[in-house]
């Protein structure tokens, strides 16, 4: 009697990686194996390992999901292709061959970012693009896992992005290329994100901009990054949450509200709430992070942040009681962040600006520069080159009278005057002195 040999499996970080580029959450694959989110969770850190049947459909299930993100890998290399054909289109070639690679890209959105890329609670964020073939109550707000796509998922970034060869090697994208995969997979359910936390169509979509805006002016920086989708999300979230923009001209009228009147209770519900436990609920209930995760991004500690979890689910049920389950707290945020099929620029126009701002940023440098060298160098042409002594102001001299006008003589004086008219006439004569 001989006995089957077990299937192999993936290492646990790899069995993690290929989950969250298939898009699929640890509910979903959960689901699919009949066993709970935790055993799956055990699975993916190592700690324990399937057996039996579930071993051959786990196994089965993850090779499914590399073909899957072989096919996605391919089509990511094809995008940069089409925008190598854009930028080359100059040389030669036809606006109908540049315009019809270019019209690739959306189809990688399709199933990275509009179709709802793979979130720790869903996908239902992508609404604007074809509906994904996932359980319709499985749903969540944004477009990456909990961690964002992992080092080796996203082009250009990585511990080897360093070391690569950015032009000379086939198949390598350029940082360009790396950027518009970085913000074609993350954009879509991030500008949902920003509406959630600012309640503003204009303000989210100017979020998610200015975000990767930074992330391209520290390209290196994030390529290099262990979670480069984390760190464009918390700088969309800082700039979506500044207290600032109340005192901006255009933030002081609101906006359009949503259609529906769930929805509008929803928002208002969302926008009472402190910033900090705004940004809690939705990391935790609309994104799907941990506890421990959602601490971390928020710069909390893990109570902290139950804490505000806690305080934020009670004022939404507080206000709308049919929101008390978590879960329908999440099915609600996801509809509520997929109804206004809110669009964001395309990425040359992101890489651009960024370096539109960064010219002006550094021009208005060297302006400010040369003024303070320009008022340094006339300081010190017209400063004085000897030391000056002030004048000491004048002091009051006690027990000297003060100077009176001459006025009328009295009849002594007048006597007297005469008496020295006549004695110069008929006096004495006057001693003259001599010389020996």
């Amino acid at each position: 009697m001989t006995r089957s040999t077990a299937p192999p499996l993936p290492p646990p970080m790899a069995r993690r990686h290929l989950r969250e580029t298939a898009s699929l959450t640890r509910g979903q694959v959960a689901a699919r194996m009949g066993v709970s989110r935790e055993t799956v969770r055990a699975w993916e850190s190592g700690r324990s390992t399937p057996r039996g049947r579930k071993r051959e459909a786990y196994a089965r299930l993850l090779n499914t999901l590399e073909v899957e993100a072989a096919v996605t890998a391919t089509q990511v290399k094809t995008t940069g292709a089409a925008e190598e054909q854009r930028t080359a289109g100059a040389s030669g070639g036809s606006p109908t061959a540049v315009a019809a690679g270019a019209d690739s890209a959306p189809a990688a959105g399709e199933i990275a970012g509009e179709a709802g890329a793979g979130t720790e609670a869903g996908r239902e964020a992508g609404a604007a693009g074809p509906p994904a073939p996932v359980p319709a109550g499985d749903a969540a707000v944004s477009a990456e896992g909990p961690h964002g796509p992992e080092p080796g998922s996203v082009p250009g970034s990585g511990p080897d992005a360093e070391n690569a060869e950015p032009a000379e090697r086939p198949g390598t994208l350029t940082p360009a290329q790396a950027f518009d995969a970085l913000y074609a997979f993350c954009a879509p359910a991030l500008v949902r994100q920003a509406y959630l936390l600012s309640g503003r169509r204009e303000l989210a979509r100017e979020s998610v901009e200015r975000a990767f805006q930074l992330a391209w002016e520290r390209w290196p920086e994030v390529a290099r990054d262990p979670d480069p989708a984390g760190w464009v999300r918390a700088a969309v979230y800082e700039y979506a949450l500044s207290p600032w923009h109340r005192f901006r001209l255009r933030h002081r009228h609101a906006e359009a509200p949503p259609a529906g009147i769930s929805d509008r209770l929803l928002m208002r519900a969302l926008l009472k709430l402190p910033p900090s436990h705004r940004r809690t609920l939705v990391l935790y209930d609309g994104v799907g992070l941990g506890l421990a995760e959602t601490a971390a991004e928020t710069e909390a500690t893990t109570p902290a942040s139950a804490n505000r979890l806690l305080r934020a689910r009670a004022a939404v049920s507080a206000r709308l009681p049919e929101l008390e389950d978590p879960q329908e707290l999440h099915r609600r945020l996801a509809e509520l962040a997929s109804t206004e099929r809110l669009r964001t620029g395309r990425p040359p126009s992101v890489r651009a600006g960024s370096e539109r701002r960064a010219r002006f940023w550094t021009r208005a440098a060297i302006a400010f520069t040369v003024a303070l060298v320009g008022a340094t160098a006339l300081t010190v042409r017209t400063a004085p080159t000897q030391y000056e002594p002030p004048v000491a102001p004048g002091e009051t001299v006690r027990g000297v009278p003060p100077r009176q006008a001459p006025g009328p003589l009295s009849d002594e004086e007048l006597q007297l005057r005469a008496k020295l008219r006549d004695d110069l006439q008929s006096g004495t004569q006057r001693l003259v002195p001599q010389a020996r």
